[in-house]
């Protein structure tokens, strides 16, 4: 099974929830988290893991072979990202690769074979354990604009022996919506705020064009959270866990330390979360 762990904005708490709910099942069931959200990770602060492999991750980009090019501008009219552009009357082909998404359409099209592709790097993954959890996570080189590849190449390593947790990074934008496809079930964390509930609704529509169910968990709850129950109910979304605003959580988080290693009621709250998600998967997929 794969549970996504999303949110509409950054600093809900995702990876409270998917660090949390990782190490709740560690020892009922085989668990691996993947860290996606490139461009930040931070579940490795929590889960605190060794790290024994790394992998660059490269992005295919075009290098065009001008003494074979006829400058018939096939490859530049193919490519909707405007990464590759063809002057004919000054005989000359530029290629802008940090505007690639390495689709490949241009050296599929070209008609005279002269596009040839070379890895750019844009990143790393690195592999390790976390207290019998398998971690891994990707981090996007700086400056880089493009973490789907990145992302597509954390997820190749899923195991499917294992429950895999993935950290989405925030929003709902291209890197979100490749971080959750093909997951089981999206858990969608909110904070009871306008904002808050802006974004979940904002998210909540992008899980649904996705066709993956989804459920809710409300962070630092006790401000006011009836608007967010409201919709919640109206959209039959399940709220599964509230977690409230206290002092003495955020000081854990601020210390890197997870709920469940500081109470043990906390561990009992995700693993309860995690089979009402496991037996709605059981009803959804019947």
């Amino acid at each position: 099974m794969i549970i996504s762990v999303a949110s509409g904005k950054g600093g809900t708490g995702k990876t409270l929830v998917a660090t949390n709910l990782a190490l709740s099942l560690k020892d009922e069931q085989r668990v691996q988290l993947l860290d996606c959200d490139v461009e930040e990770p931070n579940s490795h602060i929590f889960l605190k893991p060794s790290f024994t492999k790394s992998e660059t991750a490269n992005i295919p980009i075009p290098k065009v072979d001008e003494g074979k090019c006829t400058y018939c501008s096939r490859c530049s009219q193919a490519c909707v990202f405007h990464a590759i552009a063809t002057f004919k009357e000054a005989q000359k082909v530029l290629v802008f690769p940090e505007l690639c998404h390495g689709c490949g359409a241009c050296t599929y099209l070209c008609p005279e074979k002269a596009i040839k592709e070379e890895n750019r790097p844009i990143g790393e993954v690195q592999i390790g354990t976390a207290r019998s959890i398998d971690f891994i996570h990707g981090k996007l080189n700086i400056g880089e604009a493009m973490a789907p590849p990145l992302i597509r190449q954390v997820k190749q390593h899923r195991d499917t022996n294992a429950i895999t947790i993935i950290d989405v990074p925030p929003g709902t934008s291209c890197p979100v919506v490749e971080a959750v496809s093909g997951s089981d079930h999206c858990l969608l964390v909110t904070e009871p705020t306008p904002f808050g509930l802006n974004d979940l609704i904002l998210a909540v529509e992008m899980v649904k064009k996705l066709d993956i169910p989804c459920s809710v968990v409300i962070n630092r709850a006790g401000m006011g959270e009836e608007l967010t129950k409201e919709y919640c109910d109206k959209e039959g979304i399940p709220i599964l866990l509230t977690i409230p605003l206290d002092r003495h959580i955020a000081k854990l988080y601020s210390r890197g330390i997870p709920l469940v290693d500081d109470a043990y009621e906390w561990k009992d709250k995700f693993l309860d979360l995690f089979h009402h998600i496991e037996n709605k998967q059981r009803v959804w997929i019947g």
